[in-house]
């Protein structure tokens, strides 16, 4: 098949991509140095139009001179909206087209910004980018579900260092999603509370594991981070759904994220890391028991056998520790 479809294992009930366009992707067949990458040959920067997808969404940048960020389609998709969510039986199995949409946000125009660095104002403007997009994506019925997430650095899966961010629409909820919901629900169901407001409230008062907060929002390291210094952002409200969130709190969300990373950056010395907006699924946006955040997980530790084998991961790090270091 030259085109993207989805198989279900049965045995897990995950859906699994086979995207053959990825296969093009230079980064796919030789190793790639991130930091010598040249914004001469960047179709992200400036006067690269000509190696540039078409240009769906352009916001300006906050003195209105030139744009600050750019939505286009990836070149190489996982998936694609020129086909249907409809599935089929092959034999036994289950199987479908590779419904959905790919986009890619650069978020600046220049080539060795990272959020971390960039002016307050124009992480705003990331954000405002990343919520339009979602409310426009969410406008059709297919529509599932919306991944927004970054990979910063070789180790996370970064193929370019241009600042960028990307946008993952599916037609399909993953096994893993439908798992967090279902807790969720089982919670409700037991306490007639929100999980997520329940953990925040804890966090709040035993603060050992927070690290910064603001008006809208608290960061901390989660009791159980699966990961040295994983990082949750949760916004203080009780939402289900990114896009609910309002003026006030995009600004506060961008604040707080740039402080976060900004102690990675400088904490750390700018590791690797990958963050991930989770938000509730479509038809479960207004239901009491989800409440969406953002995650960040650095790349530290690689996932050996025991993991693999065991689905369970080893942390070397203390989360109070990670959350004191960070806070300092």
């Amino acid at each position: 098949m030259s085109k993207s479809h989805i198989r279900l294992n049965k045995t897990t009930r995950e859906w699994v991509i086979y995207a053959p366009s990825r296969q093009k992707r230079p980064q796919d067949f030789k190793q790639i140095n991130l930091e010598e990458s040249d914004s001469h040959y960047c179709p992200f920067c400036p006067e690269n139009e000509d190696h540039l997808e078409p240009v769906i969404l352009e916001l300006p940048n906050p003195i209105k001179q030139g744009w600050q960020t750019r939505v286009v389609e990836n070149k190489y998709p996982v998936l694609t909206p020129d086909t249907h969510p409809n599935r089929k039986m092959n034999g036994i199995y289950v199987t479908m087209m590779g419904y959905g949409q790919h986009e890619v946000i650069i978020e600046s125009p220049h080539h060795n910004q990272d959020i971390a660095t960039m002016p307050l104002k124009a992480v705003e403007t990331v954000l405002e980018t990343y919520h339009q997009r979602y409310l426009e994506l969410m406008t059709a019925h297919e529509n599932m579900m919306i991944i927004i997430f970054r990979n910063h650095g070789k180790k996370a899966g970064a193929s370019l260092k241009h600042p960028h961010s990307q946008i993952i629409m599916t037609g399909i909820v993953p096994q893993h999603i439908r798992l967090r919901e279902r807790e969720a629900q089982r919670y409700y169901d037991q306490w007639a509370r929100c999980l997520y407001c329940d953990m925040l409230y804890f966090e709040l008062h035993t603060e050992t594991r927070i690290i910064t907060e603001n008006h809208s929002f608290v960061c901390f390291v989660p009791f159980a981070a699966e990961v040295p210094f994983e990082m949750w952002i949760i916004p203080k409200e009780h939402q289900a759904d990114f896009g609910s969130i309002s003026s006030r709190q995009k600004a506060d969300l961008a604040l707080i994220l740039k402080d976060a990373l900004g102690r990675l950056y400088r904490k750390l010395n700018n590791p690797d890391y990958n963050y991930v907006i989770n938000t509730a699924a479509r038809y479960k946006a207004e239901e009491p028991q989800v409440h969406w955040y953002l995650q960040i997980r650095p790349r530290l530790t690689t996932p050996a056998g025991f993991e693999i084998g065991s689905g369970m991961n080893i942390n070397p790090s203390i989360p109070e520790l990670d959350a004191k270091f960070l806070r300092s």
